[in-house]
């Protein structure tokens, strides 16, 4: 049986691994080391290290480059590898370890969104289409040729939590389809075209931040982007919200500033006024904006 090794991390990873646990050998699932999760900020195993124990496979999480590279070489050999959103770049000398390389499932139509966060940057920027691609990894960012690829619409009101879980899904039915044909060569990998290719940097802190000097497109697809997690943050009365959910409206608010007269919490920007539909303040957990307006001693105040 084709054995494999698996390298992911976030929840998104675990529809992949779970279709290949169903048809392969996978014998070695690599993960990112615990990290502290939630208020307490207690170590927390990643979601495909969970899944992974559930499925009763062996499970790695070496903290360094070489640290991966002793444990593939111990517990190959491997037919391929397969990455899905592990969160760390991969050396010639780590990919080259599997018979047929590794392959990774990636969350757009390459070559445009290459990097760490192609969901966001596609929503941020209002992209009404995006993807998955199968490709096989080189020493490029993302350039590594094409197995296959599938289109996918982006809903108007989507945000990166929805659009993420389809596109995993997706991506789990694609490798599965294609995984056979590259296995037995009669699909060949092809190269990547440069035209057309964009970069999706990682989100930094400094990109969560809304202001109100834009537009109320702008602010929503920022929102849509960011939401559940990381969450754009609106600072209100000077204090950081997570903005999670907003859409465009036709009621008015002074510019820099947010009111509740109408029954819902509007913002109003120098191109137009948004609806806060829902929030989360500091400390707090997320309400809708009706909810959160009742909680105030006034209906209306600063936000910028």
């Amino acid at each position: 049986m084709t054995r494999i090794a698996f390298l992911g991390t976030p929840t998104a990873a675990v529809p992949t691994l779970t279709a290949l646990a169903e048809s392969y050998d996978v014998g070695l699932v690599v993960t990112q080391p615990d990290r502290p999760r939630g208020r307490s900020g207690e170590p927390m195993p990643p979601p495909v290290k969970e899944h992974a124990v559930l499925l009763n496979l062996p499970v790695s999480q070496p903290a360094t480059s070489a640290a991966l590279k002793e444990r593939m070489e111990s517990q190959g050999p491997f037919d391929v590898g397969v990455v899905v959103a592990y969160g760390r770049l991969l050396g010639a000398d780590v990919f080259a370890l599997p018979t047929h390389g590794m392959l990774n499932v990636h969350f757009s139509l390459l070559p445009r969104w290459r990097g760490a966060a192609p969901v966001a940057r596609a929503l941020i920027t209002g992209d009404t289409m995006t993807g998955v691609t199968i490709i096989q990894l080189d020493e490029g960012l993302d350039t590594g040729p094409v197995l296959t690829a599938q289109a996918v619409d982006i809903t108007p009101s989507e945000d990166a939590g929805a659009l993420t879980k389809r596109l995993a899904d997706a991506g789990a039915r694609l490798l599965s389809e294609s995984l056979p044909a590259f296995l037995n060569g009669s699909l060949t990998p092809v190269s990547q075209s440069e035209e057309g290719s964009t970069y999706a940097a990682k989100i930094a802190s400094e990109d969560r931040f809304l202001g109100v000097d834009g537009s109320p497109k702008d602010f929503v697809n920022k929102v849509r982007g960011l939401s559940p997690t990381p969450g754009a943050i609106l600072q209100i009365e000077g204090k950081p919200h997570k903005i999670l959910e907003a859409r465009t409206s036709q009621h008015e608010s002074p510019v820099g500033s947010w009111s509740s007269t109408t029954g819902v919490v509007v913002v109003g920007l120098e191109g137009g006024s948004v609806e806060l539909v829902r929030l989360q303040p500091p400390g707090k957990s997320p309400l809708s904006g009706p909810a959160w307006a009742r909680g105030r001693r006034t209906d209306s105040g600063q936000a910028q």
